[in-house]
């Protein structure tokens, strides 16, 4: 639904000449699209950046804060526009969601645009709210890819924000999320141990219900063909646009769980490593629109806590990065004056 924004333009570069700010336009409107395969990568961002602005309703030291942190990597973008082939257009992702008999809301609780709250209702007050859609967090946009664990955390503050806990992303795709303390097998001395006896005892469910139904989400697409070890030249980012698929949701409105971009979150080792408490763990990712349906590589349910494949600090300079990985952002809500818990 088209939410009230503000003119938040992106401003142009020092050296640029002065621009008009353009017109008010809805978040979502097709006259802020930008051809994403004809745009070179800087261009690239700052059309994102300009339709963030919009969408999110972000002042310009925001954007600014934003757009430093991006400007330090070399390939972190919405893919390599030379060789990314994305399985959809935006058009069509708007008009898929036209048709959809339901959409889920942004949830008022939590005071910012396309978030919903990990607590249902009918509690008046929302303490962790997560994003609806994968980074840039705006429906029928393309994920960023090709951004390390310790960059999508940093964009993440920038946003008043910061990268989602394991158990956190898990409770929003299930639809209730767990308490860390019965979610995190803290007492066991390996990562490996740690992931055998969650996954041992874990719920199994999608986002979307019990039976698994890879058609619901956006899992269809094919890697390009000579993209065997990965590489920025050889692997295109031949995703969806968030929130194409209707269906693929949470009870509590969270989209592409399942499908599009794996995501980057941090998995605490031990309780002073949760995020929610300020602390950084490992890195953790799930998802990923290439793989489950031609061939899947491991479970893909909710509670499913992967392998550690390509595993690190969350704060390692050189975590890992690729074509098909992005993240989304969760935010602890403070409380109003005269709240009860």
């Amino acid at each position: 639904m088209p939410q009230a924004v503000r003119d938040a333009s992106v401003p142009p570069p020092a050296s640029a000449p002065p621009r008009a700010p353009p017109p008010r336009a809805p978040p979502n409107d097709s006259t802020l699209d930008y051809d994403i395969d004809a745009l070179a990568i800087p261009e690239q961002r700052e059309a994102m950046l300009r339709k963030m602005g919009f969408a999110l309703d972000l002042d310009g030291g925001t954007l600014e804060k934003l757009r430093a942190i991006i400007a330090r990597s070399d390939w972190m973008s919405q893919g390599n526009p030379k060789i990314s082939k994305h399985a959809m257009t935006r058009a069509e992702c708007r008009e898929r969601r036209r048709v959809a008999p339901r959409l889920a809301e942004p949830d008022p609780r939590c005071a910012a645009a396309n978030m919903v709250s990990l607590e249902p209702p009918p509690r008046d007050h929302s303490r962790v709210c997560i994003d609806q859609y994968e980074f840039p967090n705006v429906a029928c946009e393309y994920p960023v890819v090709w951004v390390r664990a310790d960059e999508a955390n940093e964009l993440c503050h920038a946003l008043g924000k910061r990268l989602c806990d394991a158990h956190e992303w898990e409770g929003a795709c299930a639809g209730v999320v767990k308490d860390p303390r019965d979610d995190y097998e803290w007492d066991q001395r390996r990562r490996v141990e740690m992931e055998y006896f969650h996954n041992l005892k874990r719920e199994i469910v999608w986002a979307y219900g019990r039976e698994q139904n890879h058609a619901l989400c956006a899992t269809s697409s094919r890697k390009s063909p000579k993209c065997l070890a990965g590489g920025f030249t050889l692997c295109g980012t031949n995703d969806f646009p968030a929130g194409a698929f209707p269906e693929c949701v949470s009870s509590l409105g969270v989209y592409d769980q399942h499908g599009n971009a794996a995501e980057h979150m941090n998995l605490p080792m031990k309780a002073e490593e949760l995020g929610s408490v300020g602390g950084s763990g490992e890195t953790e990712m799930k998802g990923s629109w290439f793989i489950f349906k031609q061939a899947p590589a491991h479970p893909d349910d909710c509670r499913f806590r992967a392998p550690g494949w390509h595993a690190s600090k969350v704060a390692d300079p050189n975590s890992h990065r690729n074509y098909h990985l992005g993240f989304r952002c969760c935010r602890d809500v403070p409380d109003r004056p005269g709240t009860q818990r």
